[in-house]
């Protein structure tokens, strides 16, 4: 019986720049997953949905809240879903890259006790957001000469 799945189930992420994005997507998921567990989260008692009255941190380190677990596997999901095609992989990373850059200049603008720190940022979190953003927009561009290509009409 001949069906139209890959023999190997990683076979339908082909490509690097795919892994690639299935592998931070993975990340992401899990790391929102964590930020739910009490232990491997700090102060999980005064975990908050949002804004800086949330005093707990994922590993006593980076700051985070509901809000901010609910992005993180979102995020997560997205990467994950990306990781389909080449060319979804690419965007995934440079443009969450970029989102990720973006949101580290945010973090280094607004005032951690402002209302305005709503996801909440912290140091910690603004320097791995820094390297986050670097290293996806890295991974995107020098594994995803290809997918930048355009399409051109096969003879």
């Amino acid at each position: 019986m001949a069906t139209n799945r890959p023999a190997v189930a990683g076979a339908r992420y082909g490509t690097a720049l795919q892994k690639a994005a299935l592998a931070v997507g993975a990340v992401f998921l899990l790391v929102g997953i964590l930020g739910f567990i009490p232990g491997i989260t700090t102060n999980y008692d005064e975990l908050a949905f949002a804004g800086t009255d949330s005093e707990a941190e994922l590993f006593g380190i980076f700051q985070v809240s509901i809000l901010h677990n609910i992005v993180h596997l979102a995020f997560g999901v997205l990467g994950v879903y990306a990781a389909r095609t080449a060319r979804t992989s690419y965007l995934y990373l440079v443009v969450g890259g970029i989102v990720y850059l973006l949101l580290t200049l945010y973090g280094a603008v607004v005032d951690y006790s402002s209302d305005a720190n709503f996801v909440p940022i912290n140091t910690a979190d603004n320097w791995l957001h820094l390297v986050l953003g670097l290293g996806m927009i890295a991974l995107g561009l020098a594994l995803g000469r290809d997918a930048r290509q355009p399409r051109t009409a096969v003879r």
